[in-house]
């Protein structure tokens, strides 16, 4: 009943904080250090419930996926981070995947969120069809910064793609697009490389912790869709800084 219990509130974790600019894998990696499954069920785990969070894109935004323009500068842009997270995935969670280097990365990423929301003002890319491909993919660039846990996928493609004069309503929407992939493809090395700890119960647990990641992911997406046509992002900025700063304080004096 507890390992249940586990799978609802990572579920919960990982839904919420998915697509909001504040790391889910750096959420995931802080609360693992209290609750979590052994450790690498709870690897699997935490990469596979995402594709609870990917099948909420896919419902939410199913009329508009149906574009050849929109697969075919997501396919340029999710490029660099499939081959380099074939190249360095296993010595970068092997290396970098503990709560230092979360806290770290939440407080660089909450500064340059304050930073391009102070200095960019102007965006000449209001809509997916004005992305061109060659900025799809320096977006894609930008996205393969995220495979350092606490700094976001969906941060650093937001940030990228506004610094290249996206707005915030394009740069959202083409990191929910962008994540797709990205995210189907993790999950499906994950479950390759990790399928001989599946059994029906554990099979069972990860369904219960999908389910919990695409409830709460698909309110996440229509909650920040409508969120970002009428505010910044400072507010995640100052988040990440503070969580950053108690994190950091937290390992240091325990």
């Amino acid at each position: 009943m507890f390992q249940y219990l586990t799978a609802i509130i990572l579920g919960i974790v990982e839904g919420f904080t998915e697509f909001l600019p504040i790391s889910s894998t750096g959420h995931l990696i802080l609360v693992n250090q209290w609750i979590s499954f052994d450790k690498d069920f709870t690897l699997l785990f935490d990469i596979v419930i995402q594709l609870g969070a990917i099948l909420a894109v896919v419902v939410f935004f199913w009329k508009k996926l149906w574009t050849r323009d929109i697969w075919a500068k997501t396919i340029i842009g999710v490029l660099p981070a499939i081959i380099l997270g074939a190249l360095f995935a296993g010595k970068i969670e092997e290396k970098l995947f503990n709560p230092w280097t979360v806290a770290i990365a939440l407080f660089i990423g909450g500064l340059l969120i304050l930073l391009i929301e102070k200095t960019q003002k102007i965006y000449n890319i209001n809509s997916i069809k004005e992305l061109s491909f060659k900025t799809a993919f320096l977006i894609g660039l930008v996205q393969c910064l995220s495979m350092i846990p606490g700094t976001s996928r969906s941060a650093a493609t937001i940030i990228g793609a506004m610094f290249f004069g996206a707005s915030r309503l394009v740069a959202t929407e083409f990191s929910f697009f962008l994540a797709i992939p990205t995210m189907v493809a993790a999950s499906g090395y994950s479950l390759i490389k990790y399928k001989e700890l599946l059994d029906i119960n554990q099979i069972s647990i990860l369904t219960v912790g999908f389910i919990v990641s695409f409830i709460v992911a698909l309110t996440v997406i229509k909650f920040l869709i409508s969120y970002v046509q009428e505010n910044n992002f400072k507010i995640f900025g100052w988040y990440r800084i503070l969580l950053g700063i108690i994190i950091i304080c937290y390992f240091l004096i325990r």
